[in-house]
């Protein structure tokens, strides 16, 4: 259709206050006059509803560029709260899942990133970048909960949230410990590190130590168990359960799965999955975290790994066989004592995996096929590390979600500048 030129503001063709314009060549009759009329204004609540759609990644990039109307809104608690919880029961793409790894082997400064959407979905030639973060030492990483890092250098525990940047100050902890844990009392909404110190005059002592305004410790019941029969020195925490959860070992099986309520603050314990008398005791089982629930791995026969997972936290009879994996040459390590790792999975039931031979693998639980993601940990800050595409070796990951929750929604000072993007030197 021809349409003539858009009449001035004084061509008396223009219809005011608000009516229709209309011209000789007939424009549609859906441009209104602007002269006169301000633009429709959308509502708050509409405006929440869209931004909670927004990654949380872009809302970060975004934070500074907006409306301060919109700057508070993605800035608080509530907010965070709200992408969060709709992100991980809706749409889990929001929350974009990371690994994070650090040194185990050598005091680098240095925490790797990566993205697990990257090692599902880039072909082989396309590595996953690693992007490091530098810290003031070596840190270590205790665990990590709605897309926050506890980490602690011998001395002082910080949390930190790598998609906006922010960590909390760092807080003196002090002690000696092994046995630990990260995780969020959802009941309370409070933040709590789980450590079993070690005294210099022997023993132990089990404390609680809860992040806040008023950071307070409490020392509760003796946590029983010893190292020698624990699987995890860091316990996993199942979200929306609100459980640190740790593997024990007995002399001739492996016994439980031993779970510390952070928001009761007790104890309790349930059987592992029923596991063949034949199956030698030399091969470890690997606990994880698969969809939100736990899961357990098991050597079988010398000729597969088992794949359990636990559809009602819990309760044994709950135990679900998901997948078994045959052995693969390029899996299987001979002298290692340890199944293999479950990491993540997604919906159409591609499971990321550490091999017992340190490799990352990509298995395809529908028509039984393997791949090697490959990766570039050329930046990342430890050199004298093996790649990340030949072996693990030497590194602890921790699966991440990111998110917008900060240290100071609740109450902790907080800063930009503990962790900083590591830029190696040529």
């Amino acid at each position: 259709m021809k349409r003539g030129p858009i009449p001035d503001d004084d061509d008396d063709s223009v219809a005011r206050k608000g009516k229709v314009v209309t011209t000789t060549e007939r424009w549609p009759e859906l441009l209104r006059c602007t002269t006169t009329k301000p633009p429709p204004i959308i509502l708050d609540e509409l405006i929440a509803e869209i931004l909670l759609r927004i990654p949380a990644r872009s809302l970060v990039r975004l934070r500074n560029s907006v409306c301060s109307s919109w700057r508070t809104l993605i800035s608080s608690s509530q907010f965070a709260k709200d992408h969060l919880r709709r992100s991980m029961a809706v749409d889990p793409a929001l929350t974009h899942p990371r690994i994070a790894y650090y040194s185990s082997r050598y005091s680098y400064p240095t925490i790797g990133v990566f993205s697990i959407r990257s090692v599902f979905e880039n072909r082989p030639h396309e590595p996953t970048k690693v992007v490091a973060y530098e810290g003031r030492r070596h840190l270590r990483m205790i665990g990590s909960c709605n897309g926050l890092l506890c980490l602690h250098d011998k001395e002082r525990a910080m949390l930190w949230n790598p998609c906006t940047g922010f960590t909390s100050q760092p807080l003196e902890i002090g002690g000696i410990f092994y046995v630990c844990g990260f995780g969020y009392d959802h009941v309370n909404d409070k933040y709590k590190l789980f450590l079993v110190e070690e005294k210099k005059s022997g023993g132990s002592v089990t404390r609680i130590f809860t992040f806040g305004p008023k950071c307070t410790w409490r020392t509760i019941q003796d946590f029983q168990y010893n190292k020698a029969i624990l699987m995890n020195m860091v316990g996993l925490f199942v979200s929306g359960i609100g459980t640190l959860n740790w593997l024990l070992c007995g002399l001739t099986s492996f016994v439980a799965v031993l779970s510390l309520d952070l928001v009761k603050e007790t104890y309790s314990q349930f059987s592992l999955p029923s596991r063949d008398s034949d199956d030698a005791l030399r091969v470890l089982p690997r606990l994880g975290i698969l969809r939100g629930c736990l899961a357990v791995c098991y050597e079988t026969k010398k000729t597969h790994w088992t794949l359990w997972i636990m559809k009602e936290y819990g309760l044994p009879q709950s135990w679900t066989k998901l997948a078994i994996i045959p052995h693969h040459p390029l899996l299987v390590e001979p002298l290692s004592c340890y199944a293999l790792a479950p990491m993540y999975m997604l919906k159409n039931d591609v499971l990321l995996v550490m091999s017992p031979s340190g490799k990352f693998v990509l298995c395809n639980l529908n028509d039984g096929t393997i791949d090697f993601p490959n990766f570039d940990s050329s930046a990342d800050g430890m050199p004298q590390l093996p790649p990340l595409s030949w072996c693990s070796a030497g590194r602890t990951f921790h699966i991440y979600h990111e998110s917008l929750v900060s240290p100071s929604h609740f109450g902790l000072p907080t800063c930009s500048s503990q962790m900083r993007l590591f830029k190696p030197t040529l």
